[in-house]
């Protein structure tokens, strides 16, 4: 069980205009594979795809279309479906839009795949499915009741996948992410995740905000992990298939710190400021990696501090780029 051999294999990216997404089409380009976009471009960016345009086929829409993921899936052995609406605070602002977007528009995925006999649905869960369980590490088959309709879009995405295949056959394959960052993530927005928050600030020598007393703990992954996880879920045996892995790196940090991690990174004199806590929010979160490690042979090959200052250069190029915020 390794990586497969994808020279010239047909294969899906939702979202892949995003984040994750566009470094794992980038991992797919490396190894041959033939790629096919699907994005619409509300949360991701066409500039991280503007290098690998004439090399991917791109089509622009959503994953609420179900005439779209039809046309999408078409041809297709393996579908990566990244493309999500993120974020615990959006959910908890709308979550009739996150639920819209990432269960419907899921639901229309899987529908897609098995009308095209896709053979395999690889897919983005969340450590945020482990929901109010205080046991560390967050193990597989533990999981608590969710704290935001985004945990809960992310469990009921679970669900669908494990339905499809005990009644169309569909293999799945979902991978619970846990603080994923790197090159290309967005600081920008009412949204954006902590570490480009934290670069875009410090950068700016200005003050980042912690919500909270910054104790709180997160498993931070670099995305070059995340995109090699996808990669291994493709090449697992079936005997793997039709569960959820974590991806993680399995080392815990607080966001003090993080912060403080960032901040002798960049050379920022700047201090951080705190504020109230958010609401849905866990405390702490770290990842067993004992099923990953042995089914799907993963392993994080990135710490923390290296991912960091391989992320440096992406922040400072965006910021002279755009100019100060």
């Amino acid at each position: 069980m390794s990586i497969p051999d994808l020279t010239g294999t047909p294969v899906l990216v939702t979202g892949g205009g995003g984040f994750i997404g566009s470094n794992l089409v980038d991992e797919l380009l490396a190894r041959g594979a033939r790629v096919r976009v699907l994005d619409n471009f509300a949360t991701g960016r066409r500039e991280n795809l503007a290098h690998c345009l004439e090399r991917i086929e791109l089509i622009e829409g959503d994953i609420r279309d179900g005439r779209t993921c039809e046309e999408s899936c078409r041809d297709q052995r393996f579908i990566f479906h990244q493309a999500a609406l993120g974020s615990v605070p959006r959910s908890i602002e709308d979550p009739a839009t996150t639920l819209d977007v990432n269960t419907q528009g899921t639901a229309n995925l899987l529908a897609a795949a098995r009308d095209a006999e896709v053979e395999r649905f690889i897919f983005a869960s969340s450590s945020s499915v482990y929901g109010d369980t205080e046991r560390l590490p967050k193990k597989e088959g533990e999981e608590g009741l969710p704290r935001s309709p985004y945990a809960t879009s992310k469990k009921l995405c679970e669900e669908l996948a494990d339905t499809f295949f005990r009644c169309y056959g569909l293999q799945w394959i979902g991978l619970r992410y846990f603080n994923i960052y790197g090159p290309r993530q967005d600081p920008a927005g009412p949204y954006a995740a902590v570490i480009p928050r934290f670069f875009d600030a410090f950068l700016a020598n200005q003050s980042p905000v912690i919500f909270g007393d910054g104790e709180q703990s997160r498993d931070f992954t670099f995305v070059a992990d995340a995109a090699r996880a996808n990669l291994l879920a493709a090449g697992a045996k079936r005997e793997a298939c039709n569960r959820a892995y974590n991806v993680a790196a399995g080392d815990r940090t607080s966001v003090n710190e993080l912060a403080e991690l960032i901040r002798q990174s960049v050379g920022s004199n700047a201090t951080p400021k705190h504020e109230p806590p958010r609401a849905g929010d866990v405390k702490h979160s770290l990842a067993d990696l004992e099923d990953a490690a042995s089914l799907l042979q993963y392993q994080t090959e990135t710490s923390l501090r290296d991912g960091l200052l391989q992320s440096l250069p992406h922040y400072r190029s965006l910021r002279s780029r755009t100019g100060v915020r």
